[in-house]
């Protein structure tokens, strides 16, 4: 993928353009314990609500390409027949609601990141109607060429919030506000299938990864079942030595 397509992808990603109806959420304690899983309609939502929800999902495409954004290609084995590439299209396929393939992708993300403390595994299934662009690089938007149905994953790590004073209005003074569990910006997520040429490409994937110095090589094993590239610290040490 090319920053454009990144960034196209990224600008209908809004409550108001978005064609998500459910939000997924998984959350995972230090001990790779599962504390709640939950379903919530995006227009049920309030709307700042959804709006953040958006935001995080957004942020899981930010970043450089080949250094927070890596290219996962499939190998054409691994798209005829191999338990990953099945899993994910079988996720997309019933645009997440098939409840034992969801538990069995959020059992895969627990079995090998790594994260300190508690964290939320957040998933949507979106279609984007592909507008036509015309030579001069303009949109139309009442000729779409394709429909564009994507799975889009974070991981965000969620820390605990120290109980400080706050204000409440109604009687107008100061009162200890009890510990809260804050969800902090993704440390790493993923698209599939890849948004190539302004087309669907199940041959790959995007990464997202908030530290260049690690790019998660075990979550690339697993849910691509793909050898992982050199992180993008790791090669800029490799090409100064």
């Amino acid at each position: 993928m090319i920053d454009k397509e990144i960034s196209e992808v990224r600008r209908h990603l809004r409550r108001d353009r978005s064609n998500i109806t459910h939000i997924y959420g998984c959350y995972v304690n230090d001990n790779k314990e599962i504390i709640s899983e939950f379903k919530q309609s995006v227009g049920m939502m309030p709307e700042n609500e959804s709006d953040k929800y958006f935001a995080l999902l957004r942020r899981s495409l930010s970043g450089s390409l080949g250094k927070n954004l890596i290219d996962i290609t499939f190998k054409t084995s691994q798209v005829a027949d191999s338990p990953e590439h099945k899993l994910l299209m079988a996720l997309r396929e019933s645009r997440l609601e098939d409840e034992e393939k969801r538990l069995e992708f959020y059992q895969k993300i627990i079995d090998t990141v790594v994260l300190e403390g508690n964290y939320l595994i957040l998933l949507g299934c979106d279609s984007y109607d592909v507008p036509f662009k015309s030579k001069d690089d303009s949109f139309q938007k009442d000729s779409s060429e394709e429909v564009y149905r994507f799975l889009l994953c974070c991981i965000c790590p969620v820390k605990q919030t120290k109980a400080n004073l706050h204000y409440i209005p109604e009687e107008k003074v100061f009162h200890d506000g009890a510990m809260n569990q804050m969800v902090s910006a993704p440390a790493l997520g993923f698209l599939f299938p890849a948004f190539d040429n302004r087309a669907t490409n199940l041959y790959g994937a995007l990464l997202y990864t908030r530290s260049i110095a690690d790019n998660h090589q075990e979550l690339i094993e697993s849910v691509f079942g793909a050898q992982p590239p050199m992180a993008a610290a790791e090669q800029r040490e490799t090409f100064q030595s």
